[in-house]
């Protein structure tokens, strides 16, 4: 006979628990950090979870479901800024305590945070390349190498709504850069000036676009906050490399129209 379900088998709460291990524990501040990084990680699987989910319903046509699943999105991303709150109550000086401790490991390394920025159109064999062939972070890179991205899934919607997307856009190599169209931007000002349901459909992913520059800016400003221009751990550009992601946009089509509405 199986166990009763619990809440603390459920959620394997003791294993969870057992995964937060400093590597001093004299550190009292080295604790804050792994917990807030692991929980980051949490969320990353989560928006991916969500962003394929999102990709799946449009290709059902269904985009009030989208919608709702882009509104969640967004609000997980507010969680996610308001994280860096957190993580900025820890003083340079606190962090210098235990930084040498992290010897090569650097966020640069999340393989979801490049998974959710290949699934959101931002892809870079390099940073497929940095992980290990056949371990579990390069099979997965590869896998979103390959798929097509949240705003290929949107314009085969549009397509199925009856806009005349642009054929080079609706077969364009997934694996490129989302880049700009004036063909394609001549089909959003015509939805934005007559279709108040995929309108809010829109705003929800410029609403999202936003929301992954703020994720940036802030985390941009708790590093420099952090550890100034210093280089960041395993031997990255620290501030300077991320501050070269802003003002980046994922969609620059639905940007572009605004001053043509």
């Amino acid at each position: 006979m199986s166990e009763a379900v619990t809440y603390s088998r459920y959620l394997k709460i003791e294993e969870l628990l057992s995964l937060q291990q400093p590597r001093d524990e004299v550190e009292h501040d080295e604790m804050l950090f792994i917990v807030i990084h692991q929980v980051y990680e949490l969320w990353f699987k989560e928006v991916l979870h969500e962003i394929d989910y999102c990709g799946r319903l449009l290709g059902e046509g269904d985009a009030s479901r989208a919608q709702h699943t882009l509104r969640r999105i967004l609000t997980i991303l507010k969680v996610m800024v308001s994280q860096l709150d957190v993580l900025e109550t820890m003083t340079p000086t606190e962090f210098l305590t235990f930084r040498e401790r992290l010897e090569s490991a650097s966020g640069f390394q999340s393989d979801q945070f490049r998974q959710l920025e290949f699934a959101l159109g931002r892809k870079s064999w390099a940073s497929v390349e940095r992980f290990p062939e056949g371990s579990r972070a390069r099979l997965a890179l590869e896998r979103r190498w390959n798929r097509p991205t949240l705003w290929d899934a949107v314009l085969a919607y549009l397509a199925q709504e009856g806009y005349a997307v642009p054929a080079d856009q609706l077969e364009r190599d997934v694996t490129a850069p989302v880049g700009r169209s004036e063909a394609l931007q001549t089909v959003f000002i015509e939805l934005y000036r007559g279709d108040s349901r995929n309108v809010e459909l829109c705003e929800r992913l410029v609403d999202l676009d936003e929301g992954i520059q703020e994720w940036r800016y802030r985390h941009v400003k708790m590093v420099e906050r952090t550890i100034g221009s210093k280089s960041g751990t395993g031997g990255s550009a620290g501030s300077a490399y991320l501050r070269s992601t802003l003002n980046q946009p994922l969609f620059p089509d639905l940007w572009e129209i605004r001053a043509a509405l």
